[in-house]
């Protein structure tokens, strides 16, 4: 059914059809497109990349609703703003997707081929790789979507493979038999930072390893992988343990497979933990590799890149790593080596990617050196020129760069940048910028290394390279450094420490001036959305039900910076009320602006104190987001916003101004009135616009007004001019007075329609004058009348109910304004009900089956209740042997 119109603007506010509407005009006027205006002052953001993988989650909808809240704001400031969005080609994660649609065909990457498998990639790419920028557009992101990069696009990968190479040329890069994570799913080496470690209950089995020539002397280990014990090259005792000094530089003999193992001293062992002597298996575990390097023990690899034994374990080669734990335990204990097995809870690693159990494996793998990336990356936060908002993450930042390890960035699959090294057989390996056809040294055939790598090398450049860099672009020179990066705490290892090394090694300064850091989005209870507790939301249901920008609120109000909010129904529902507070109170200003004159500017004295007051707060209300907004307390900006729209502007000077309005004698007086109206709804809506920037878009459009769009219509600015807080602090006055009697009224049933005498007795003469100036606000919004205001030690009245607001003395008459039989009938009926249900819960109380049985909450309840109707029942008792003294 068609919705009835009223100036442009329907009686139901639809945000289904408002938003598509203005989403779409945005786009065909290009109001997002940065043109590289020089002589403007630039504002720029890079969209943390999102995986061509991924659908919008509630992350994705708080992380890119602060940048848009940002971007917006800054544009409407005037700067030059960019928005860069793209994003990120997710190596393994998108390997998998495809893989997993190969096996419903029966296939695998295997059967394909290199070449046939990524060209089925980019054709799933093409297929599902804009789905998460669609959805982005649908939030309302004002991205610069003619600039839209993607990580493995013709200029990203230029960037990936001049990074590689100059860091290589400086030695940075090198490739080595080093220990890294290993994925026996994903059949890849993974970083640090790409292993999610979770407490995981398991069991330590002590195993006594006999003393070489002494007979019936043994060294107990606790070990909780005894799967690993086959690749053992030595053990390790703390130098200062007495227990064992006598056997430094002593052998043991390893159990069911009889290798000797050298006993050495390393400051590395914690006597204090298990036995205080530790089996060191240096192709297994990453602590025991730098125990081997420094002892120079073996490195035995004893599973293959699949998770089972290795060929060389004897009978357990080809056993699942689980399967081979179970036999060789049991073998312990046939043999007499498994002293005992103990409960133990400790921290497991997960593929971030596929949650399978990581395997430390000695692999050979490309690495980047880490310490001196880092140390620049540290200076540049500890000076202040990047800050950390909220500034605790610093602290965060810098600890794990104090102590980080090299990066391996190799990565044993098929989709990504593959790696520019290429070898020969004669052993010769060339890394180079552009493809080598045969090996310089001898001119024979040379192989490209099959690996790619790491997907955070990439988006490690994303500042520059989606700025055209290595090219000296005009973009680069304009909005680089950008100026804030947005993102989540979960990420600052990942990714922000990489953009801020790498901006700083190849353009000389650092990423962004900003970090600002935002909390996970978790659902009522405080529990992580995920897939297995099934508490995920979708925010693409929240937009088709309540609309984007009810969303868009509902995440930023109450939000802080660096810390997790909790999704609750009840908020997102507070958010719709307001956009529909907004559209009714803006009907209501576009249906009272008829024969509004917008070249018409009033004289300053013919506003009245409702004008100066709402002007003076608008002024103070535009002081106060834009404050906030600089600060990055988004949430708190969202939050003035909001109460100066609903509690100041919509409940109070829209209903002060309606007698102006209906008013049609006083034309001079409605002029002025819809000046105001006008003028403050039109700006507020500007405040607003970053925030909810469709609804504001669709009412601003309705407004007269200039320009084309509400985004490019300007900030507004504050004026010192309109800030009265005299006035402000005498409209509050009036404004209690009418909120005090409006509550006595309603607590003896008043009929909205009948007047009511009202004493006012006040102190100083000056308030008295103003208040008698002022009276008629009191008479309109408290139904008020007659007025007495009263000043000095007047007689107190007597017979009335009272009440005090901001020191004025507030008297309600009763005699004559209600019925005394009538309301001492219904009160006493009402303490009729009150007998009742206070007799029902004392025997619920009293009653030992009862208290025995039910619930500790439910008991509580009662209990509650039983308060709440005690206190009930004084008050009633109060009310009525006041009405009987009437």
């Amino acid at each position: 059914m068609e919705q009835e119109q009223t100036n442009n603007i329907s009686t139901v506010y639809d945000p289904q059809a408002v938003e598509a509407k203005w989403y779409k005009f945005w786009e065909d006027n290009r109001l997002f497109h940065a043109k590289v205006e020089q002589d403007k002052k630039p504002f720029s953001i890079v969209i943390p990349p999102p995986n061509v993988t991924g659908q919008l989650h509630m992350g994705h909808a708080l992380d890119n609703t602060l940048q848009d809240i940002l971007i917006r704001f800054k544009r409407m400031q005037g700067y030059d703003t960019l928005w860069m969005p793209g994003t990120d080609h997710a190596g393994i994660a998108t390997q998998i997707k495809v893989e997993e649609v190969l096996a419903q065909e029966g296939k695998t990457r295997y059967d394909l081929g290199r070449e046939t498998f990524i060209d089925r990639v980019w054709d799933w790419k093409a297929q599902y790789g804009n789905r998460i920028i669609n959805q982005l557009k649908r939030l309302g992101a004002s991205c610069d979507w003619e600039r839209e990069r993607f990580t493995m696009d013709e200029g990203c990968s230029q960037a990936v493979r001049e990074v590689f190479v100059s860091l290589y040329e400086q030695g940075l890069i090198y490739q080595g038999n080093r220990i890294t994570n290993w994925c026996p799913r994903c059949n890849t080496a993974l970083s640090d930072i790409e292993v999610e470690h979770e407490e995981k209950p398991g069991n330590l089995f002590h195993v006594r390893y006999p003393v070489e020539g002494m007979a019936d002397e043994y060294v107990t280990v606790a070990t909780t992988r005894p799967e690993t014990i086959l690749g053992d090259s030595g053990v390790a005792v703390h130098p200062e343990d007495a227990r064992y000094k006598h056997l430094i530089g002593k052998f043991l003999i390893l159990p069911l497979i009889g290798r000797r193992l050298p006993v050495v001293a390393d400051e590395y062992v914690d006597p204090s933990f298990g036995t205080g002597a530790v089996k060191v298996t240096p192709a297994h575990d990453p602590n025991d590799f730098d125990m081997g390097q420094r002892h120079q023990l073996a490195e035995i690899v004893i599973m293959n890149p699949d998770g089972t034994m290795a060929a060389d374990t004897g009978k357990y080669a080809g056993l699942d790593r689980y399967e081979c734990r179970k036999i060789l335990v049991n073998d312990l204990k046939d043999q007499g080596y498994l002293v005992k097995i103990d409960e133990h809870t400790h921290s497991v690693g997960h593929c971030q990617r596929c949650n399978t159990t990581v395997e430390p494996l000695v692999s050979k793998q490309w690495f980047v050196k880490m310490e001196p990336l880092a140390k620049p990356a540290i200076e540049a936060v500890t000076s202040g020129e990047i800050q950390f908002v909220p500034e605790r993450f610093t602290k965060i930042y810098t600890n794990w760069l104090d102590n980080i390890r090299d990066w391996c960035i190799s990565r044993q699959i098929w989709w990504g940048h593959r790696i520019p090294a290429w070898y020969c057989q004669c052993g010769e390996v060339t890394v180079s910028r552009e493809a080598v056809i045969a090996c310089p040294k001898c001119g024979g055939h040379v192989e490209q290394d099959p690996d790619v790598l790491d997907t955070w090398f990439s988006s490690g450049l994303w500042p520059f390279s989606t700025m055209g860099w290595p090219q000296e672009t005009e973009e680069l020179k304009q909005f680089y450094p950008t100026s804030v990066l947005v993102t989540g705490y979960d990420i600052i290892f990942f990714w922000v420490a990489r953009m801020i090394m790498m901006g700083l090694k190849f353009q000389g300064e650092i990423p962004f001036r900003h970090v600002f850091i935002h909390g996970l989005v978790r659902d009522s209870q405080g529990r992580k959305m995920s897939k297995s507790l099934g508490n995920g939301i979708d925010p693409l249901e929240v937009i088709e039900k309540y609309g984007a920008d009810t969303l868009r609120f509902m995440l930023v109000t109450g939000n802080t910076p660096g810390n997790d909010m909790r999704f609750y129904w009840e908020r997102v529902e507070s958010s719709r009320n307001f956009a529909n507070k907004i559209w009714n109170a803006s009907r209501f200003v576009l249906m009272n602006l008829e024969g509004f004159d917008p070249a018409f500017t009033p004289d300053e004295k013919a506003f009245t104190l409702a004008d100066r007051w709402i002007l003076s707060r608008y002024n103070q209300t535009i002081a106060e987001v834009t404050r906030n907004l600089e600060r990055f307390e988004l949430g708190e900006a969202a939050r003035m916003v909001y109460e100066f729209i609903w509690d100041e502007f919509c409940d109070w000077y829209i209903e002060l101004a309606k007698g102006r309005l209906y008013n049609k004698t006083d034309a001079e007086s409605r002029k002025v009135a819809q000046f105001v109206l006008r003028h403050v709804l039109g700006n507020t809506l500007k405040l607003l616009h970053p925030f909810m920037p469709f609804i504001t878009e669709a009412i601003w459009q309705s407004l007269p007004h200039e320009g084309i769009s509400i985004m490019t219509a300007g900030w507004p600015a504050e004026d010192n001019k309109l800030a009265n807080p005299d006035d402000e602090q005498l409209m509050a006055v009036i404004m209690e007075v009418i909120k005090a009697v409006r509550n006595m009224r309603a607590e003896v049933n008043v009929p909205p329609g009948k007047k009511s005498e009202v004493i006012l007795k006040i102190a100083a003469n000056d308030l008295k004058v103003q208040l008698e100036a002022n009276a008629g606000y009191i008479k309109t919004l408290a139904a008020a009348e007659p007025i007495t205001i009263l000043a000095g030690a007047a007689d107190t009245p007597e017979n009335a109910m009272t009440a005090v607001a901001s020191g004025v003395e507030i008297y309600l008459p009763l005699k004559g304004l209600i019925d005394v039989e009538k309301e001492s009938a219904r009160l006493n009926k009402e303490m009729d009900n009150l007998d009742k249900e206070l007799a029902r819960i004392a025997g619920k109380l009293n009653n030992p089956g009862f208290t025995a049985k039910a619930p500790a909450d439910v008991i509580e309840k009662e209990k509650a209740k039983q308060t709440e109707y005690l206190e009930k029942q004084a008050t009633i008792k109060e009310r009525l042997v006041y009405l009987a003294g009437l």
